[in-house]
């Protein structure tokens, strides 16, 4: 099987890119990315130093002085990898429902996405190719990406997957919100992130409400061995 360098995965909140993503980078020996991980670790420390996340200013002055490691897991405990700022390991407290609902605005800022795609172009060099989930990766981050799938699903079905996600994480602190709730947030979330929402022309379109990650994979793996 062909291995790609770049690998860009997008799609809307629940739609299966972050578990589908890290199982493909797992098969094939690359670095796993979650560019939504960046945006929280930003939103999670301008909380922690109670910046108004509304000022794109004050987050860019953040964001300078603010150190951002994604790496692989670093402890086996379900996580998918490890994010640290200024070194603190901070991978389960970017799963809060106040970090989740901070997102949005800060991730809005021009500025704010200016600094971190440039470092999402930087992680893109990895040796050992890189598998990268997100909004844009394919159109704006990774452009000449080898590979760029879009995943979608229904808001129903993406609601369902992110609640149980929550239910299996809980245990590691994430906290549970009811089903009706999952689905009004990631109903805002598409709303919000709909400028920023921006499929590639030429990315390989997968509705995943009747598929299963497995069934997903063997889907991405036949475009990898047409490639060879």
């Amino acid at each position: 099987m062909r291995r790609p360098g770049r690998i860009a995965i997008d799609g809307p909140a629940g739609s299966g890119k972050s578990t589908v993503g890290e199982q493909l980078a797992h098969t094939l020996g690359h670095l796993y990315v979650d560019t939504g991980a960046m945006y929280r670790a930003v939103a999670w420390q301008a909380l922690q130093k109670q910046i108004d996340i509304t000022n794109g200013v004050a987050l860019e002055q953040l964001i300078r002085q603010t150190a951002i490691v994604i790496s692989r897991p670093t402890v086996d405990d379900g996580r998918q990898y490890t994010v640290t700022v200024n070194g603190q390991d901070i991978t389960w407290e970017l799963r809060s429902i106040a970090v989740t609902r901070a997102v949005p605005p800060v991730s809005a800022h021009p500025e704010v996405r200016a600094l971190l795609i440039a470092h999402q172009r930087d992680m893109a060099h990895d040796e050992q190719g890189v598998v990268m989930v997100g909004r844009d990766i394919g159109s704006v981050v990774l452009p000449d990406a080898e590979l760029k799938i879009y995943l979608t699903a229904s808001l129903e079905e993406r609601a369902r997957r992110r609640y149980t996600e929550m239910l299996e994480r809980h245990e590691q602190g994430v906290e549970l919100l009811d089903l009706p709730t999952v689905i009004e947030d990631i109903s805002r979330r598409d709303a919000n992130d709909h400028d920023n929402m921006r499929p590639a022309h030429d990315a390989i379109v997968i509705m995943t409400d009747n598929l299963n990650v497995s069934q997903v994979l063997e889907v991405i793996y036949s475009y990898l061995e047409e490639t060879i």
